[in-house]
């Protein structure tokens, strides 16, 4: 196929021009003939059919060279990653808030950059390339743009009033694409809605000739990822929210879970639930283990010769040739075993976490509540630990949540996540059931302590050696009782949470911290 040969020719000068990524070479599909360019997982896929129509007119090695390079920028400037896809995304939505006209903008603000850094930057046949390409709708009003940003004739012209106020955006300065991707979207929104109307009226849609930008430009890895940088990034989890909920039907089509890496097909995914998952993500809570142990086993440490007198169990017959004999055979010399305590000393976690209605609902809005408990759990499963959850509001009347241990880290979250707004009281008899179902596990709790049974509670506490991870969320008198209650204590610690900055410092399973920290809960 002469397509393949000028790959071959072409795409090591493209590689060296683009300073050698690290990404496959590229494929030829015979594919449409109107669209030159898909991406896949990084993968590059040339149209034969395209580069057919269009080699009349343009050379065959200027045509794949201007699309390796279209396509390469994609990958080495603009978007770079998913989460800059889904930033410049939820930034066209601002604007436009609809999908499909916001993910239109998207696509070609990305193309516009790209090409516009290809042809400022490197040495490239891009424009005779558009050069080349039919003028229609957006098409249209982008060659006028090219022309006049570029200093290329096209062929296009025309639109001056909307070409001279889309020619004022900075696209090469990547720190203001948010607010450019906004400005664009703007000046052409009118002629998107046209554009999305016509093709909603007409089947055969005319597609964007160098390829649309879509979830399938990515893997599962850098969707996660993505996510992740995202779900930190965004204002609120309202944001997040809205923009997963847009991308819900790609995800579940490409087999993206709740559960991110545990993926696969016919699981919906909670927003909300993804959205803790991916924040927590961004901190990590240390954890103390618990002090080591000799644990009394003897093992086989060395040898020696056996004697008559020392006891045929410990011979070892591999060394011993199988004979029984003095000056042959060898016995192990045993000691004490050096392995402390079980599963390097980090127990299983107890998380209680107070959803009554004086905390706040996290699926309206970021709760410090879930996204600590969300990282105390994370921090244990890495561990592999288990994590049991006691999610309560007025629990005496049965609004709670009793999770026994395990490692099903959806599961778990889905307890955290729980919100039942109302009263605040502790069933204990629920928290000793929990603890009588692993070997002396740690605890974890998060509340604004304006508990009913405070009381209760802080005598529980003195009366367990479970180590205590205690967190205050906000400002109350409360947590005065508490530390003043269990002071004498040294298996209990205090935190004092007051803004999102101030989970990583909470350190699970640490003794006496608030001895040295007093001065914050005054």
């Amino acid at each position: 196929m002469e397509i393949e040969k000028i790959i071959r020719k072409v795409w090591p000068k493209v590689r060296k021009k683009h300073l050698f990524p690290q990404i496959p070479p590229p494929k030829v599909i015979e594919g449409g003939e109107e669209v030159a360019l898909e991406i896949k997982s990084k993968q590059l896929f040339i149209s034969n059919s395209f580069y057919e129509k269009l080699k009349d007119t343009m050379e065959g090695e200027e045509i794949v060279e201007a699309v390796l390079d279209h396509g390469i920028t994609h990958y080495m400037y603009c978007p770079w990653d998913f989460h800059t896809h889904l930033t410049l995304y939820n930034e066209a939505k601002k604007v436009v808030r609809k999908k499909e006209v916001a993910q239109k903008a998207t696509t070609y603000f990305m193309d516009v950059v790209t090409d516009t850094y290809c042809v400022k930057e490197k040495d490239t046949k891009i424009p005779n390339l558009y050069k080349n390409l039919p003028k229609t709708g957006v098409h249209e009003v982008l060659a006028s743009l090219y022309e006049k940003i570029w200093g290329v004739d096209l062929g296009g012209g025309g639109f001056d009033e909307r070409v001279n106020r889309l020619s004022r955006i900075p696209y090469l300065e990547r720190k203001r694409w948010e607010e450019s991707i906004k400005k664009f979207t703007k000046v052409i929104q009118d002629i998107l809605e046209e554009e999305l109307e016509n093709e909603q009226e007409n089947p055969q849609r005319r597609p964007n000739p160098l390829g649309e930008h879509s979830l399938d430009n990515y893997s599962l890895d850098e969707i996660d990822r993505g996510l992740r940088d995202f779900a930190s990034a965004v204002q609120d989890l309202q944001e997040f929210k809205e923009t997963v909920e847009d991308l819900r039907e790609e995800l579940e089509e490409k087999g993206y879970a709740t559960g991110g890496m545990g993926r696969g097909k016919g699981n919906p995914i909670d927003a909300n639930l993804l959205y803790y998952m991916k924040l927590a993500e961004s901190y990590t809570l240390p954890i103390r283990k618990l002090p080591i142990e000799k644990r009394g086993d003897l093992h086989p440490h060395s040898h020696m010769p056996w004697e008559m007198g020392k006891p045929f169990a410990d011979i070892d017959v591999w060394t011993s040739f199988g004979k029984i004999m003095p000056g042959i055979t060898q016995i192990w010399m045993k000691r004490e075993g050096e392995t402390y305590g079980e599963l390097e000393g980090t127990p299983d976690c107890l998380i209680i976490i107070d959803s009554s209605g004086s905390m706040i609902n996290p699926r309206e809005r970021l709760s410090y509540a879930v996204l600590g408990a969300a990282c105390a759990c994370n921090a244990y499963l890495k561990n592999e630990s288990r994590a049991a959850v006691y999610n309560f509001s007025d629990a005496l009347r049965g609004n709670k949540i009793v999770l026994d241990f395990n490692q099903e880290k959806e599961q778990i979250y889905q307890a955290i996540c729980r919100y039942f707004g109302g009263g605040t009281a502790l069933d204990l008899g629920d928290i000793q059931y929990l603890l009588s179902c692993a070997d002396n596990p740690d605890i974890f709790i998060i509340t604004d302590m304006q508990i009913t049974n405070l009381e209760k509670l802080i005598g529980f506490f003195n009366q367990i050696e479970n180590r205590v991870t205690a967190v205050h969320l906000g400002h109350n008198v409360h947590p005065t009782r508490s530390k003043e209650g269990t002071e004498t204590k040294k298996n209990i610690s205090l935190f004092n949470i007051k803004d999102k900055e101030d989970i990583p410092k909470i350190v699970l399973g640490k003794i006496k911290e608030y001895l040295a920290s007093t001065s914050e809960w005054g």
